[in-house]
């Protein structure tokens, strides 16, 4: 169970090899959920609210999700440079790894155990990113309203079969708002 209390920052040197552990390690996707596992859970570098509006922030820009999360948490852990150590620590290694693969499996690309591993593989990535979306939704749903937006974008996307785009400038703002009402709300009732 991950605690919200984080543990001093680490140096440079030590965000990078930690990503890059992540990054040669985590195959096929899910890497929100190894980040998350290592960031907060093992390293108690950032708390788990940190890391999810991190994670939120990620999904929202443009890009790479999870080198947009490198970058949020690099930012957060050391500033500017714990992004160049996070983004070349997740990118660099696994880019270098990723042509020397490339290169060996057009040669094996025939065979049928190389695509059985491989779907092995994606198999336990999306249990991963499974697991992270069913953890960031129950901290996400925090009433009734929230509820509603989450139904409401599961079913434009997925029944619906509804635009990304559009449903993400649909449900954003509505989102915003529920925050920043529930927000508001939660500082009057403080005073």
């Amino acid at each position: 169970m991950a605690t919200d209390t984080a543990q001093p920052h680490p140096g440079l040197s030590e965000i990078f090899w930690a990503f890059s552990r992540i990054g040669m390690t985590s195959f096929g996707g899910g890497l929100s959920g190894w980040m998350m596992r290592e960031f907060v859970h093992q390293r108690r570098w950032i708390s788990e609210d940190e890391f999810l509006s991190g994670l939120a922030l990620s999904q929202a820009f443009p890009g790479v999700n999870v080198v947009n999360l490198s970058i949020w948490i690099g930012y957060k852990l050391h500033g500017g440079r714990g992004v160049l150590a996070a983004t070349f620590g997740i990118v660099m290694p696994a880019m270098i790894f990723a042509i020397i693969l490339a290169a060996v499996f057009a040669r094996v690309a025939q065979s049928e155990n190389i695509h059985l591993a491989l779907a092995g593989i994606a198999a336990a990535a999306i249990g991963l990113s499974l697991e992270m979306g069913l953890r960031a939704a129950r901290r996400a749903v925090n009433g009734l309203l929230p509820f509603l937006v989450l139904a409401g974008t599961f079913t434009a996307i997925f029944i619906l079969k509804f635009s990304l785009v559009w449903v993400v400038l649909c449900a954003a703002p509505c989102s915003i708002a529920i925050a920043y009402f529930q927000i508001k709300r939660h500082a009057q009732k403080s005073r």
